[in-house]
């Protein structure tokens, strides 16, 4: 995925995100797409890993400088985030909540359930991430991670597997999301020009890319929490919401 070729193929395919609309000349709104998602703690609120939250700004800031403001929507640093397990969103989340008054307490109170599980296998062992590189999604761009080492990827699997595979969360109906790209993202695409020179922007994004061979930059995952979001700019949880500490 972090491959010249891989940028000049999947940049054939990149689309503007539907999770934002253009209200002026290079100014982009989040529309509404709410839900569920368990992540770490927003660059805002989290003090272990301010170096790495900052060489992410930093490359962002040079990705907004290659691609512009309209083809690049960037996201607020400060809301920065490994996404751990991926919940419920947008319709699937709006018919749940209609249909079922009481879905959301009873979604806190699964993962209550799967992170008190996880509490009690955790090994004391740093969960640790680092970046592999930047990263070309079909609406979005960011950089991907990889385990530092089997322990950091295996406890990551147990989170996952604890939520997923608890009973009463199936019995919710929410879609299992088994498959992990993990990543943060950076911005999503806007207006896509037609006549992007495609193999010229590639070049540029595996050149910027190889920073990331220079000088390894690592996460501590040392917290799973359950957020709620109304948009892709803003998580928030109340004090109460279900959390894990690995």
């Amino acid at each position: 995925m972090t491959l010249l070729q891989s940028y000049k193929s999947q940049l054939e395919y990149i689309q503007p995100s539907p999770k934002f609309k253009k209200i002026t000349d290079g100014q982009f709104e989040a529309v509404d797409f709410p839900g569920y998602t368990v992540i770490t703690p927003p660059k805002e609120e989290e003090s272990e890993n301010s170096q790495f939250y900052h060489r992410l700004q930093k490359c962002q800031e040079q990705l907004i400088e290659l691609l512009g403001k309209n083809l690049m929507i960037p996201l607020p640093s400060n809301s920065f985030h490994l996404t751990l397990a991926d919940l419920i969103w947008e319709s699937a989340f709006t018919n749940a909540s209609q249909n079922n008054p009481q879905f959301e307490e009873k979604l806190r109170s699964c993962i209550a359930e799967s992170f008190q599980e996880l509490s009690t296998s955790t090994n004391g062992h740093q969960v640790q991430w680092q970046v592999f590189g930047i990263v070309v999604m079909t609406r979005a761009i960011g950089v991907c991670l990889v385990p530092k080492d089997g322990s950091s990827y295996q406890q990551i699997l147990k989170l996952r597997r604890s939520i997923y595979q608890n009973p009463n969360f199936i019995a919710l109906g929410i879609e299992q999301q088994y498959h992990l790209t993990a990543h943060v993202t950076l911005g999503y695409f806007g207006e896509i020009p037609s006549n992007l020179d495609i193999p010229n922007l590639a070049d540029q994004i595996s050149e910027l890319n190889n920073q990331w061979l220079e000088v390894t930059s690592e996460i501590l995952v040392h917290r799973g929490e359950l957020r709620k979001f109304d948009n892709m700019i803003g998580y928030y949880r109340e004090s109460d919401w279900p959390v894990v500490n690995l």
